[in-house]
């Protein structure tokens, strides 16, 4: 079952997606008031079962999706994380020692179906798919070993860049990874039940229909277990937390000339075995 955090005539909720729409939830469990609450409570199996039997209450159309978690306490970035885009910069003939990352703002993102806005400041806003892991259960110091036990969901992720804004300094990105509504979340969550889910899945970004990036995640670098362990060596996970496990080469950036997202664009992220994230492109 996916689940969804949404919001219909200005009241934001969460429930369970169907193919005509979601089943409210919200409304069932009062101690539970957003999805973050049911993650902390590994409540997934729980609104299962209170889904099941039950009718749709928002219609498709009716409603608009968000981020599928609200206010997250962290969310972090791995970078340079695919062979192929590693051979993209003047080091890329070895693998690297450590896995690249820098942290977004939730406000940097929006829901599925929800365009993604281009800055007025730059022409450069360019797409990048990645899967998206939520944490669960929460830690410090994780074993590598232990690591998939600590992932509650997952999600998909297009982190839109404004390109040129990741140069103005020597050493940060942060700038141009974080404009509010550049990039998207969503469209729900996926509960994590083991790692066949992860794997070996496909990842593909399609801009107006046109394959732009595709590769399956067992060619990553740093696997999902390493990130979550590398990270939480620095910093305490929570449940809730979003990591951003990285996106395969073949973003606007590399093209000659490069081609950048304009609006009208429409771009999609698919996951194998989560679904489909499908974002316009307007301007600020």
């Amino acid at each position: 079952m996916r689940f969804a955090t949404f919001t219909a005539d200005e009241h934001q909720s969460y429930g369970a997606v169907t193919d005509d729409g979601i089943i409210d939830l919200r409304p069932h469990h009062p101690d539970w008031p957003t999805l973050r609450e049911v993650i902390e409570n590994d409540g997934f199996d729980t609104l299962e079962k209170t889904a099941t039997g039950k009718d749709v209450t928002h219609a498709n159309g009716s409603f608009r999706f968000d981020i599928p978690v609200p206010r997250p306490d962290k969310i972090l970035c791995v970078g340079v994380n695919f062979p192929d885009r590693n051979a993209e910069y003047k080091d890329g003939k070895e693998a690297p020692k450590f896995m690249s990352l820098f942290p977004r703002f939730p406000s940097s993102f929006v829901g599925h179906d929800v365009p993604l806005t281009r800055p007025t400041v730059s022409e450069q806003l360019d797409y990048e798919g990645e899967v998206v892991v939520v944490i669960g259960k929460g830690g410090r110091h994780v074993a590598e070993a232990d690591a998939l036990d600590h992932i509650a969901a997952l999600s998909i992720c297009n982190e839109g860049t404004v390109r040129d804004w990741v140069r103005h300094a020597k050493f940060n990105v942060t700038q141009g990874k974080n404009f509010d509504g550049s990039g998207s979340i969503g469209p729900w969550l996926v509960p994590f039940k083991d790692n066949s889910q992860l794997l070996d899945i496909k990842l593909e970004t399609r801009v107006n229909g046109e394959v732009r990036q595709s590769d399956r995640s067992s060619r990553m670098i740093f696997n999902h277990a390493a990130e979550i362990a590398y990270i939480s060596t620095f910093t305490t996970l929570v449940p809730g937390d979003m990591i951003i496990t990285g996106t395969p080469t073949g973003a606007g950036a590399r093209f000659d000339p490069p081609v950048f997202l304009k609006p009208g664009d429409v771009v999609e992220v698919e996951v194998e075995g989560v679904g489909i994230l499908r974002n316009g492109v307007v301007d600020e």
